[in-house]
C-alpha cells in the first residue's frame, strides 16, 4: 500500500514522503497512529499543496533574511569603556549590549543568541557575524574605544566624514572603518565596572 507519511517513522521515512509499505503494517500500525495516510487521490492534492505553500514560505522568509542582511551588514557600533594598559576590558562588552544597540540603530529586532560571538573584551575593532540564517551571516563592526580617548576618537571620525563630504582628504583619520552614520552608547556611569551577561 502506498501512504503519505504525516510523521517522521524511523527507518521507513520523514513526513511528507510518500512510501510503499505491507497493508498490514499501514492498517495496524501507521493509518491507526496517525503517522500516515493513504495515498488517494485527494491526499496527493493536498500534499501537493502544502508542498507549495511551504516553498513559498520558505522563499518568503529567504528574502526577508536577505533583506535583512541587506540593512544589517557592515553596520558600525561603538562602545566606550575602561581598560587595562594592555586594552583588556574591565568588564566587556557582551551579546545583550550588542543586540540592543543594534536594534536601536536599525529598528530590526534581534535576538542577542544570534550574534555569533562570545562577549568583547578587548578594545579595538571587531568584526561580528549575525546567524540570520544558515546561508545568511552579515557581518557588523563593533568598536571599542577607552573611554578616556573616547570623544577625541569621534571628534576624528567626525572631521574625517566632514573632509570626506567636501572632498578633501582629512590630516588624520580615525582607524575605523565606513564613515556612515554612527551611534555612540555611553554607560549611565562610565567609570562603573561592566557585568557579563553573555552567558545569561
Amino acid at each position: 500500500m502506498k501512504v503519505i507519511l504525516t510523521s517522521d517513522v524511523y527507518k521507513h521515512g520523514v513526513a511528507g514522503e510518500i512510501i510503499s509499505v505491507a497493508d498490514g503494517f499501514a492498517r495496524n500500525w501507521l493509518l491507526p497512529q496517525g503517522l500516515a495516510k493513504k495515498a488517494n487521490p485527494g491526499a496527493l492534492r493536498e500534499l501537493d499543496n502544502l508542498r507549495s505553500q511551504a516553498a513559498a514560505r520558505k522563499a518568503a522568509l529567504e528574502e526577508r533574511l536577505n533583506e535583512l542582511a541587506r540593512l544589517i551588514d557592515g553596520t558600525e557600533l561603538f562602545f566606550a569603556r575602561r581598560a587595562s594598559p594592555t586594552g583588556k576590558l574591565f568588564g566587556s562588552v557582551t551579546t545583550g549590549e550588542i543586540a540592543a544597540e543594534l536594534n536601536r540603530v536599525t529598528g530590526i529586532d534581534i535576538n542577542r543568541r544570534r550574534i555569533s560571538q562570545t562577549a568583547l573584551r578587548e578594545v579595538g575593532t571587531h568584526n561580528v557575524p549575525i546567524r540570520l540564517g544558515s546561508e545568511t551571516s552579515p557581518h557588523i563592526k563593533v568598536v571599542i574605544v577607552r573611554e578616556e580617548q573616547f570623544n577625541d576618537f569621534m571628534a576624528a571620525r567626525a572631521l574625517t566624514a566632514q573632509a570626506a563630504s567636501a572632498g578633501d582628504e582629512p590630516p588624520d583619520a580615525p582607524p575605523s572603518g565606513d564613515e556612515g552614520d554612527s551611534v555612540v552608547m555611553m554607560d549611565d556611569d562610565p567609570g562603573a565596572p561592566q557585568q557579563d551577561s553573555a552567558a545569561q
